[in-house]
């Protein structure tokens, strides 16, 4: 028994139906066409996650750049300019 109860031989008939059906050339192409799929998928994948490290680097990158130091804080206001005269 094969699959699902077809055996080898009933697989081997429908193949053969499919061939002549079809075609080789066709089938070839299709199966290009698929394999041409695939290849897109994975890189619109590979894509996707090298977008999102990157996303992340930038996240660590803003998160060090508004990190604030821990201290007082002088609020000073100019209300008079001194000037020094050396003579």
């Amino acid at each position: 028994m094969g699959f699902g109860g077809i055996s080898p031989w009933s697989l081997l008939i429908i193949l053969v139906i499919i061939l002549l059906l079809f075609g080789t050339k066709r089938l070839r192409n299709m199966g290009g066409d698929l394999g041409g799929a695939f290849k897109s998928f994975k890189q619109s994948m590979k894509e996707g996650e090298d977008s999102e490290k990157g996303k992340d680097k930038d996240d660590e990158a803003e998160k060090v750049t508004h990190n604030k130091v821990d201290g007082d804080v002088i609020d000073v206001e100019v209300t008079k300019k001194e000037t020094t005269d050396k003579s």
